[in-house]
C-alpha cells in the first residue's frame, strides 16, 4: 500500500486542526500557508475531510474549517480511507475478480496478503489525533 501525498495533505490538515483546540476555525488560506500547501489543492482535500464528516465549514467573513469529531475520535485509518478510500495491499483483496491467477479466495498469495492488510487497517485503527497531538503513539522499534 502506498499513502498518496493527498492522504499525507489530509494527515497533516487534521494533526493541524488537532492541536488548534475543539473550538478553533481557522481559513483555508491560513492551513494552506502553515502546511505548505497550494490553496486550490488544499480546497478539494478538505472538501473531502467534509464529506466523509471529519471536518466542518462555516461560511461567511468569519468562516473557516474545524474539526467535526474530537481528535481521539479520529485515527490515521479514517482520515487516509477519507481521501484514498478502502485500505488494500492489492487490489485482488477488494475485488477477486483482479486476480490475475484467476483463483479468487483460494489464491494462497491472496491469503497471505489479507493477513498483512488485516493487520495494516488494525495499526492504523489505533493510532488516533489526540495520540498524534501528544506524541504518544507506537514508535518503531
Amino acid at each position: 500500500m502506498k499513502i498518496t501525498q493527498e492522504a499525507d495533505y489530509g494527515l497533516r490538515v487534521v494533526l493541524y486542526l488537532s492541536k488548534l483546540g475543539e473550538d478553533a476555525k481557522v481559513k483555508a488560506s491560513v492551513i494552506a500557508e502553515h502546511e505548505g500547501l497550494p490553496l486550490r489543492f488544499l480546497l478539494k482535500l478538505l472538501g473531502k475531510l467534509i464529506g466523509s464528516g471529519i471536518i466542518k465549514s462555516y461560511r461567511g467573513t468569519n468562516g473557516g474549517y474545524s474539526l467535526n469529531k474530537l481528535p481521539e475520535e479520529i485515527t490515521l485509518k479514517d482520515v487516509i480511507e477519507a481521501i484514498d478510500g478502502p485500505i488494500y495491499v492489492n487490489r485482488c483483496l477488494i475485488d477477486p475478480t483482479y486476480c490475475n491467477a484467476q483463483k479468487g479466495n483460494r489464491c494462497e498469495i491472496h491469503k497471505a496478503l489479507g493477513g498483512i492488510q488485516t493487520s495494516l487497517i488494525m495499526q492504523l485503527s489505533k493510532i488516533n489525533f489526540k495520540a498524534l497531538k501528544e506524541g504518544n503513539y507506537p514508535s518503531l522499534p
